[in-house]
């Protein structure tokens, strides 16, 4: 199966005021969230729209410094399961292109994989994994 778009990330430095200013543009974000460390939403057109805070994002990546050249957006594909993620990630990594974080099982229940496109921007691949 062909990895599905699924979600676009981003990182935030401070939530409540991230959140704030697309609440203004009307995305329908829980009014409880400013103090999350990781808020998504659905969009009307299916793709989730996600928010992480540096602190969440370096809890599995420590280097990760964004301004340091780390990208602070990145598209997320969903895949069929957790053997997918590991076969794209080894099919595009094979083939060139930056594997920033091999799979792994996140504490958050999926198979994740980060990886950068050509030109250094994040593209992540996941699924959820198996319940036990």
């Amino acid at each position: 199966m062909t990895p599905q778009f699924d979600l676009v990330g981003t990182v935030v430095t401070d939530m409540a005021r991230t959140l704030d200013f697309y609440r203004r543009l009307g995305l329908p974000i829980p009014p409880g969230a400013d103090t999350e460390p990781h808020v998504e939403v659905t969009l009307p057109s299916g793709v989730r729209l996600a928010w992480d805070t540096v602190e969440t994002i370096r809890s599995f990546h420590p280097a990760f410094d964004p301004s340091g050249g780390n990208s602070r957006m990145s598209l997320a594909f969903r895949c069929a399961d957790p053997a997918e993620v590991d076969r794209w990630y080894a099919e595009l990594t094979a083939a060139g292109h930056h594997g920033e974080l091999p799979p792994w099982d996140a504490f958050w229940g999926q198979r994740y994989a980060v990886l950068h496109d050509p030109d250094g921007n994040g593209v992540d691949l996941f699924a959820p994994l198996p319940a036990d």
